[in-house]
């Protein structure tokens, strides 16, 4: 492989012939796997949608930190660089991950969003962003799971005049006009840590469909991230009927507490049924005026642009361990792939390594382009 240094416009020799791997995404799951594919020497190009590496961390709202701790957020290789139990910031992370992806030379193609994936009649397949068409014989998709902002039908129904948005493109208050009422709609990680920046300057209440779990960053002296590593809650196999339990409880909220934000004023309601103009009206027949609405309401997948039958079935992606029914085909990245910590910076190395080894022994037994065997749902290689 020709390493070349991470830009949008260096053309890899690949452009001519057929690569042995496309990776759709250079964030934080691309990287760890370019990694285990430019140690085994694979001729491969790494194809990214924003300006520059770590471009969706850099978009996220100002005074965002992760939960975990720096010691837990490192990519194969390169530990992240910042002491111990400090919590990066999301330029932290995004300078990390340029940084990643420059020490390794590792061959990305920036402002490349695939427009469309198919596969040929060859079985190779065939990646197409606004630069032209790639071809490999094998292809990842790490998009990640935060995709197309998700916001409720019920939106229409406000009123014009009254300015909303996602908290995608939520920067800081000052992206809020006024100083009148905000309604928060969401109460997970992201809702709660806008409703208590927005708090600081004018009167917030929160809509919650649900309350998923809260913990406090710190227990008995040590951050959450210590306890939860050594209870071994981030590789708890997906498989298992402790996932399915954790699964249907949600995502937990760290550090944000409600009885907290309740002493700061906040005003929390159940879930959000519509609105009448600028009155918000909530499952227990409440109401509430409103001047601005944040919707902290999550993402959806969007994979409109993925033309390979069989893959996504009513919006779900079916695999086992990111390994699909289409030889060549993979995914790495994705909420719950093989345990918990699957879609987690410091964590998605291990499903990159292990994915790594899955697709170089596909290779040697010939499960690419033209072959009609597909991998077996016993083979050990897919255990999570």
């Amino acid at each position: 492989m020709t390493s070349t240094v991470s830009h949008a416009h260096t053309p890899p020799a690949g452009d001519r012939e057929v690569l042995d791997v496309i990776v759709i995404g250079a964030g934080q799951a691309g990287l760890a796997l370019g990694h285990h594919l430019a140690r085994r020497d694979a001729d491969f190009l790494l194809l990214d949608a924003g300006p520059e590496v770590g471009h969706s961390w850099r978009s996220r709202w100002d005074s965002l930190r992760l939960f975990s701790p720096a010691q837990y957020d490192s990519l194969p290789g390169m530990p992240f660089p910042a002491p111990a139990d400090t919590h990066p910031g999301k330029d932290d992370v995004a300078d990390y991950l340029a940084d990643y992806a420059r020490h390794f030379a590792l061959p990305v193609r920036l402002d490349s969003p695939v427009l469309r994936l198919h596969r040929d009649d060859d079985g190779v397949f065939a990646a197409t962003s606004p630069s032209g068409t790639l071809r490999a014989r094998q292809v990842v998709v790490a998009t990640g799971p935060f995709q197309v902002p998700s916001v409720p039908a019920v939106a229409d129904r406000l009123d014009p005049a009254v300015p909303q948005l996602h908290s995608a493109g939520y920067r800081n208050p000052t992206l809020v006009p006024g100083a009148g009422r905000v309604l928060v709609v969401g109460a997970a990680n992201s809702g709660l840590q806008i409703a208590a920046e927005l708090a600081a300057t004018r009167p917030v209440t929160v809509a919650a469909g649900s309350r998923p779990l809260e913990l406090p960053q710190r227990v008995l002296g040590r951050d959450l991230f210590s306890w939860l590593t050594r209870l071994r809650f981030f590789t708890v196999p997906s498989h298992t009927r402790l996932a399915r339990r954790l699964r249907r409880r949600g995502d937990l909220v760290i550090g944000s507490r409600t009885r907290t934000l309740r002493r700061r004023g906040i005003d929390f309601r159940p879930r959000l049924a519509g609105f009448t103009g600028r009155t918000a009206a909530f499952a227990d027949s409440g109401t509430a005026e409103v001047d601005a609405v944040v919707w902290a309401t999550g993402y959806r997948p969007d994979h409109s642009w993925l033309h390979v039958p069989g893959v996504v079935v009513d919006g779900q992606v079916r695999h086992e361990a990111g390994v699909t029914d289409v030889p060549g085909l993979y995914f790495l990245g994705l909420p719950w792939q093989t345990c918990r910590g699957s879609a987690l910076l410091g964590f998605v190395g291990a499903d990159a390594a292990a994915l790594s080894d899955r697709m170089a022994a596909d290779a040697r037994r010939g499960h690419l382009a033209g072959a009609a065997a597909v991998p077996s749902r016993r083979d050990p290689l897919l255990a999570g």
